[in-house]
């Protein structure tokens, strides 16, 4: 039967255009990334021959319009793409997600025209973007920080250290935030786009990490950094404006992350309880274990439409700072449930490295600590309902 026109489709059904972007993500996922996965988990690192394929794939630009080399898709393509990726290894779907949802949205909103013209097209084609906001004493108290801008000329000079940078190590346009007026505190702090080949700039140590591994996370270190005043991203001293305003989409990716992530493990669960035997039968006969993953499957489901809606909800222009806290926040706590359970129904198998669950259990502890811990989520979200 005919859907009436005045009916609006259901959230998670996608348009003609939407379905095949993202299939053709998850057959690239499957064709070229599942056999890198266990060696880039090992070794830390993405290939570059892996990153050259995604920008081939034109997921590495999705939001840029098409005359600067991107895809000039909605940021809902970039969610799938995330999504798509990260069933697989939610490492690349991280690398993927800073591109998109923090460097290039940070840069189409708030970059002048000639900075966008100049920087968008390397984004789109070849160049790695990183968003550098965290320092040792600015966690979730991210205005805290202490890296200094000093004007000098026609431009400002940066010293300081951040912390805990993704894509650090691969990138070579970063989005680092800096205070011009510490006495004015979060009103000094200001946004600059530093390329990595400014003196005074470097990368510093690479963190070895639980999980998502192969994503690489990094020091920054600033001394006497020159950036031309042409760099500054948005308005002198309102940096936090940009930063608050693109994580919040932000976290909708990290949401879509978790949720692939999640979909990869109930993936695997689901093929081997129906191979595993015991009392002489499948264990997906069992009800215990059944129930078990019918749970699972409707938490899965429940966070890729509290995302879907997110994204959505951006896309249309609508408030979704709530929204996205929401599924940030119980997607993190899903995927963590989802892929623990992932590998306690593959018994003993599930604990080592040769089966590929314990890997997405590892990877999924991140989602409730990057782009804002689930504490903070939860102040977002209380505050927002007790302002209203």
């Amino acid at each position: 039967m005919d859907q009436p026109a005045d009916v609006p489709p259901p959230l998670t059904a996608l348009t003609e255009d939407e379905r095949l972007f993202r299939q053709s993500v998850l057959e690239f996922a499957e064709r070229d990334l599942r056999p890198l996965v266990r060696d880039m988990d090992e070794h830390a690192r993405i290939p570059r021959e892996l990153v050259d394929k995604l920008f081939g794939l034109g997921v590495m630009g999705i939001e840029i319009p098409e005359e600067l080399g991107g895809a000039g898709a909605r940021f809902f393509h970039a969610v799938l793409a995330v999504e798509a990726l990260s069933t697989v290894d939610p490492s690349v779907g991280v690398l993927v997600d800073v591109q998109n949802t923090l460097v290039v949205n940070a840069l189409m909103r708030w970059g002048a025209d000639d900075l966008k013209k100049r920087l968008l097209p390397q984004l789109a084609s070849s160049t790695i973007g990183a968003y550098a906001l965290s320092e040792a004493g600015s966690g979730s108290d991210a205005f805290a920080l202490t890296t200094r801008a000093v004007e000098a000329g026609d431009g400002f000079r940066l010293t300081g250290r951040k912390l805990w940078i993704t894509n650090a190590n691969e990138a070579g346009i970063f989005i680092v935030f800096a205070t011009v007026k510490p006495e004015a505190g979060y009103r000094g702090i200001t946004a600059f786009v530093v390329e990595r080949h400014f003196p005074g700039f470097a990368v510093g140590k690479k963190e070895d990490k639980l999980g998502i591994r192969a994503s690489s996370t990094c020091e920054l270190l600033l001394e006497d950094c020159p950036v031309p005043r042409a760099n500054v991203l948005g308005e002198v001293g309102r940096g936090y404006k940009v930063a608050i305003e693109t994580l919040n989409e932000g976290r909708i990716g990290i949401g879509a992350q978790m949720v692939g992530l999640a979909q990869g493990a109930l993936n695997h669960a689901l093929a081997y309880t129906r191979e595993r035997k015991q009392f002489g039968k499948p264990i997906a006969e069992f009800q215990g274990v059944q129930f078990q993953l019918a749970r699972a499957a409707t938490e899965l489901e429940a966070a890729r439409l509290m995302v879907y809606n997110a994204a959505r909800m951006r896309d249309a222009g609508e408030p979704f700072l709530t929204p996205a806290a929401m599924c940030k926040l119980f997607a993190a706590d899903m995927a963590e449930h989802v892929s623990s359970l992932a590998v306690q129904l593959f018994g003993g198998y599930g604990y080592v490295k040769d089966y590929p669950v314990e890997k997405l259990y590892r990877d999924a502890k991140i989602g409730q600590i990057y782009e804002g811990t689930s504490n903070l989520q939860l102040q977002t979200i209380a505050k927002q309902l007790l302002d209203n």
